[in-house]
Order: C-alpha cells, then structure tokens, then sequence
C-alpha cells in the first residue's frame, strides 16, 4: 500500500526575484517534478511530453495563449486531471505513473498540494473565516488551532477586517486573498496559482499581486499559470511558454521574456505586447 503523503517543510530563506532565487551553490530538490506527460481530452492532445520540475523555494511561472494546455499542466500535478501518460512526482512522492493512479490518498495529496484557482471557490453560506477554518477541519486540525490560524492568515493577506463577511460582500479582490489564506492553512510544500488575477480589475489585480510578492519573499515554492508578464519577470526563477500542448521555450525570465530563443515565443510575446 502507498504510503500517505507528508507536507514537506518550506525553507525561509529571503527570495531574491527576477530569476536569482535560491543560490546556484545550493541546488533546490524538486519539489514537482513531472516527466512525460501526456493528456487528451476527446481524441484531442492537449499535453503532449512534458517535462518540467519545480525545486524547492522557486517560483515558476507558465505563459501561453487560452487553450494552450496551461490550466491542465496545472491541475495534473494535484491530480483535478489525471494525465494519461507520463510521471508526476511531489514532494519526493510518485502520485501518478504511466496511466496510472499511485497515490493512495489524495486528500493527503491536496494538502500538501495548495491552489489558489482562477474564481476563488469560497463555500458562499460561509464566512471568510469560517472558509478558512473548515479547509483545516476537514484535515483533522484542533478548532481553537484552526481559528487561530484562519485569523492569523487572514491578517497576512490583508484582509482580517473583513473576516466575518460572506463571499458575496467581499470584493473579488478580497475573496482571492482569502482564497489564498485557504490554500495556505494547510502549510502546503507547493502553491499552485491558476490565472489569480484573470477575473480581477486593476485594483483587486495589484492587491492580490502584492500578496503573491510576499510569498516569494518569504520563499514560499510556486508554480503559477499567469498572463500577467511583467508580474512573471519580477518574482519568477524560470518562465515556461508553453504552446500546443508542448514547453516550447523555458529558462530565466530575463531569457524567455526579454530575449527568447524561439519564433513562436517571439511571436506570442509580440502580441501581447500589441494587446496591453
């Protein structure tokens, strides 16, 4: 029997940003590593042999156009999308290999997994609080533990005051900061962000950012699919452009934003500079 996944520690170490992160003298372990991933959805390839690994304290940032496969590299490294080939490691732990299932708890998976997803996903009969309490419950934490820790996250992100409301009275800006809080009660190895700021105007959009700033900071390890660029190039270790279901180009954000190698990131990158 697989034996449950345990939460690995993050290190708290000061994150340099712009691609410095961890020091060459001090090779990050992957906290994700994913080899030969293949997904289809009908007949139709949407990943297509991807290999990508996130190490320890590093942030990785994933671009590309809608529909390129980003949202459901993503969601193959917490298993919402099981891939049909491929290996996918976390936190030291083969989840899932060739086709097939070998975590064999994915609660215990998800834990250790954090994602913060594009429309929040609060319970909306619950309190900011209440949403940030339960997430730890349903773990088996204490509940005097739980409230401490809802509060104390809440007050990290900047939205303490607005704890006893509901969803529906927080601005979209406010419930993804608690949706943040949420993702963190658990103490995850690794966040996931799937376009956080996609449905946000530009003020709620500078909020949340300003959260995810500190977070890399504080060296928390992420790996976030975002058309915000120049957000990427500020706090990203490694950009990844993926197209067609395959990375075309990755590296130094500095590289891949500033300098890329390939036409078809050349081109990406010119149109989103004559859409902005």
């Amino acid at each position: 029997m697989t034996e449950p996944l345990t939460t690995a520690t993050t290190p708290q170490h000061t994150h340099q940003g712009t691609g410095t992160g961890t020091p060459a003298s001090v090779p990050a372990a992957p906290v994700v590593r994913i080899e030969g991933l293949s997904k289809s959805f009908d007949g139709r390839l949407v990943l297509d042999d991807v290999h990508l690994e996130v190490g320890r304290g590093r942030i990785v940032s994933v671009i590309g156009q809608s529909g390129g496969g980003k949202t459901t590299l993503m969601r193959c490294v917490n298993l919402l999308e099981r891939p049909d080939e491929g290996t996918v490691e976390v936190a030291g732990q083969v989840v899932h290999s060739g086709g097939r299932l070998v975590c064999g708890d994915l609660p215990a998976l998800r834990r250790t997994v954090g994602m913060v997803f594009q429309r929040f996903n609060l319970f909306p009969h619950l309190t900011a609080v209440e949403n940030v309490v339960l997430a730890q419950r349903t773990a088996g934490v204490p509940e005097a533990e739980a409230l401490e820790r809802a509060v104390t996250l809440l007050r990290r992100v900047k939205v303490a005051h607005r704890g006893l409301a509901l969803p529906d009275q927080l601005s979209g800006g406010e419930q993804q900061r608690v949706a943040i809080a949420r993702a963190l009660a658990l103490k995850p190895a690794v966040l996931l962000f799937d376009e956080p700021t996609s449905s946000l105007d530009p003020e709620a959009t500078r909020e949340v950012l300003s959260v995810m700033r500190e977070l890399a900071a504080d060296g928390m390890t992420m790996l976030l699919v975002t058309h915000e660029l120049p957000f990427a190039r500020e706090v990203s270790d490694h950009v990844v452009f993926v197209d067609g279901g395959r990375i075309v180009e990755e590296g130094r954000p500095q590289d891949v934003l500033d300098n890329p190698g390939q036409a078809r990131t050349r081109e990406f990158l010119a149109s989103y500079g004559s859409a902005s």
